[in-house]
């Protein structure tokens, strides 16, 4: 997220929605894990509490970035938060089936290393530019929230298997996105590096 606007401090900025939405999604982490492990962890209704939990986590990630655009309250402490609280509860619940010994840990290592591999990546590249959201990176966040929702909630039968091939879905469209984020982020560090070449900078 951008600096704010001259004449408005960063202390002015930094309690706002999008903002209060983040700050919200990091809170429900530690609520998540422990309504996740709740009862030996295998629980169907302290399941249910936890993937209501989950949804509210992610139905915040889907507004508080639109929000900020949208409102021009983008702030240094939201481009840094956010991505932090997405990975937050991801990770917890993706560790957290593993460790229930709900979902392969392969499965969590794969998503894992993309998700830190390419926000680190951002990071890196972020003085050249933004790497925009893709597609196929929106399509894999969607996929991978419903995905591992399911995986939350104590399914059987056809829905059991239906989540089995949306998670499948979901490792299939996070390695593609990473590795096209991985192309992007090259481009931009060639083209920005050229660039600084030619005005001698």
């Amino acid at each position: 997220m951008t600096t704010p606007a001259s004449g408005t401090s960063t202390r002015s900025n930094l309690w706002n929605v999008p903002n209060a939405l983040t700050m919200l999604r990091l809170l429900i982490v530690p609520i998540f894990a422990a309504l996740l492990f709740a009862n030996g962890g295998h629980d169907p209704k302290w399941r249910a509490l936890a993937w209501a939990a989950f949804a509210i986590a992610m139905i915040t990630d889907l507004f508080d970035g639109e929000l900020a655009r949208r409102m021009g309250l983008v702030t240094d402490f939201g481009k840094i938060a956010d991505p932090i609280a997405d990975k937050a509860i991801m990770g917890t619940a993706l560790i957290g089936l593993s460790a229930l010994g709900d979902l392969a840990w392969w499965v969590t290592i794969v998503i894992l290393v993309r998700e830190i591999g390419i926000t680190l990546m951002r990071f890196w590249v972020i003085r050249f530019g933004v790497i925009p959201a893709s597609r196929g990176g929106k399509l894999k966040t969607l996929t991978q929230g419903i995905a591992v929702g399911m995986y939350v909630l104590v399914l059987t039968g056809p829905l059991a298997s239906a989540r089995w091939w949306l998670m499948g879905a979901a490792v299939l469209l996070t390695v593609v996105s990473g590795l096209d984020y991985v192309r992007q982020a090259l481009v931009l560090r060639r083209a920005g590096l050229a660039e600084r070449a030619a005005t001698g900078h």
